[in-house]
């Protein structure tokens, strides 16, 4: 049996992951790694509402995770069919 205390180191140690990531999002040089960023910041969200739903016994939160994988996979889809005019807009 796993500490509940190490469910909770874990969570902190992916959400210092999460914050690399959102400095990755805003310094990132072009699309691709920013898409990358996003991709990791809904990926690690899934995996902390993992981890406090096992470590805190929520099973609530594996929907919550489910809904947030469902949510990353759109929004990586919306970022790849996004016109290349409205990419430069948002770059300047």
């Amino acid at each position: 049996m796993i500490p509940v205390e190490l469910y909770f180191l874990l969570a902190i140690f992916l959400l210092l992951n999460l914050f690399i990531g959102l400095i990755r999002i805003y310094r990132g040089p072009d699309r691709v790694t920013r898409l990358l960023a996003v991709q990791l910041f809904g990926t690690t969200t899934v995996a902390i509402l993992l981890t406090l739903a096992e470590g805190m016994g929520i099973p609530a939160l594996r929907d919550v995770a489910l809904l947030f994988a469902l949510l990353a996979a759109i929004v990586a889809i919306a970022f790849v069919r996004l016109p290349p005019e409205a990419a430069e807009e948002e770059s300047e």
